[in-house]
């Protein structure tokens, strides 16, 4: 890649360093959309284990038992991490997730790594910083990364990267200025 394929944001990441070009596509053609393709994607045993683990978790009070249930299937779980009721990481690709030391996800949050579409599937690995926050009710799409600190406002779909100490709102959640 030269210069010239990429250009610079406002953050100094290169475009080319955006969600959609970390995302794995697989090709799904046939009659059906891709959806239908999951059982080749994924073992449904797995699927049906993660999901047990992660209804489990979604309704447990216990921090402690959440974050166990959930390292159980793959999820990177930082030290201290709080998940409240009803949050759901990935029930397809839960290893895909990292989530650092003392983060905070809220309520009935929802973390994908993976989108299904009509030809195509995509794959992405969700990394939440040390310390971030993402409010109840939150979108998070695959591929994105929220960094340390950074906060994401309740009803948000996250789908571009959020930057250290930056908070977001919206749909799609961008910037906002907290002065």
């Amino acid at each position: 890649m030269t210069d010239e394929d990429s250009t610079a944001d406002g953050d100094g990441r290169r475009s080319t360093d955006r969600r959609h070009d970390r995302l794995d596509r697989i090709d799904t053609p046939g009659q059906h959309n891709s959806l239908w393709s999951w059982p080749r994607a994924k073992s449904p045993l797995r699927v049906v284990v993660n999901y047990i683990a992660i209804v489990l978790a979604r309704i447990s009070p216990s921090l402690r038992l959440k974050n166990w249930l959930l390292r159980s299937i793959g999820v990177d779980v930082g030290t201290g991490v709080s998940w409240g009721l009803e949050s759901t990481p990935d029930v397809f690709w839960p290893e895909r997730i990292t989530v650092g030391d003392h983060a905070i996800i809220g309520y009935d949050v929802t973390i994908l790594c993976h989108e299904f579409l009509q030809e195509e599937y995509r794959l992405g690995d969700v990394e939440i910083g040390d310390r971030a926050m993402i409010g109840a009710g939150a979108i998070v799409l695959p591929g994105v990364q929220i960094g340390a600190g950074a906060q994401v406002a309740a009803n948000s779909l996250v789908s571009e990267d959020v930057p250290p100490g930056k908070t977001v709102a919206g749909v799609p959640a961008e910037p906002i200025d907290r002065e």
